[in-house]
């Protein structure tokens, strides 16, 4: 069968179960099926395929089928331009994180500070971070040691292993050095709405990375009390945040000596990351 048809099919299948990316991940498993570009799969779709890629390709749609996550399948997403293994103990990269890097790129990037990434799942942050800078070093912590494997992985991966050191951590029981920059992307979708999510996120991503307690903010309250003991004076925190929680984290910040600096919107014009900075 040739490339096109095992498309068109692939991609009428995912349809019906109202995957809107049913094209995309289609390409993007049939590429991975051939061992191919993308771009090469389409300038190549009248080439016949093989039976035996054929069923392989059939293994890799029947469960994103199953409503598993491309990069799940993959056991890689894209962020910043670079590959980043995943897989179901972190949570999968998101593009409005990309929006944080960029902001905190463009204010730190010729300096040399230090970092430390709350909840680094695989540690796409703090790597990405320290890829555009140079001279910094960096930290991530996080309380899965599955997650914290993948991060290593990935510093190894992209030459980073000098600068940045991962540990299995509770934020509360860590005491270190104080930082000049402290990211965090916390769990903070309310106990209550997990159920609603979408199901490609419920059965594939740790429901500990996503659980934000009873008002979704536990873990961004902790973050921001902890930061205040770690963090240098005028030191900046960069927390992300869900839909319709600026009002609270605002009023928590200001509390706790914190002066907001920056706001980033992500690309539906939502408030997602707080950029602030620790008074005194």
């Amino acid at each position: 069968m040739e490339i096109f048809k095992i498309l068109d099919n692939g991609s009428k299948q995912l349809k019906r179960k109202n995957i809107l990316s049913h094209q995309l991940d289609t390409e993007i498993l049939l590429s991975e099926a051939l061992n191919i570009s993308r771009e090469k799969l389409l300038v190549n779709s009248n080439t016949k395929v093989s039976s035996k890629t054929i069923d392989y390709f059939n293994k890799l749609l029947n469960r994103r089928l199953n409503k598993e996550p491309v990069a799940t399948i993959l056991n890689r997403k894209e962020f910043w331009s670079k590959n980043f293994s995943v897989n179901k103990n972190t949570l999968i990269p998101r593009p409005e994180t990309e929006l944080m890097v960029e902001k905190i790129v463009k204010i730190f990037h010729k300096k040399n500070i230090s970092i430390l990434d709350i909840g680094t799942g695989s540690g796409c942050i703090l790597l990405s971070l320290l890829d555009e800078m140079n001279k910094s070093k960096g930290i991530g912590l996080d309380i899965s040691q599955k997650a914290i494997l993948i991060a290593k992985f990935n510093a190894k991966r992209h030459k980073l292993i000098d600068r940045a050191k991962f540990f299995r951590r509770d934020i509360s029981n860590f005491y270190n050095n104080k930082f000049d920059l402290i990211v965090s992307n916390p769990p903070y979708i309310m106990k209550r709405d997990l159920k609603n999510l979408d199901e490609c996120i419920k059965k594939f991503e740790p429901k500990i990375a996503l659980d934000g307690g009873n008002d979704g903010l536990d873990v961004i309250k902790k973050v921001i009390y902890k930061s205040k003991s770690i963090l240098k004076i005028k030191g900046t925190l960069a927390i992300e945040i869900g839909n319709e929680q600026f009002k609270k984290v605002s009023i928590i910040l200001r509390k706790n000596k914190f002066n907001i600096k920056h706001i980033i919107k992500d690309y539906k014009e939502n408030i997602r990351c707080i950029m602030s900075t620790l008074e005194h």
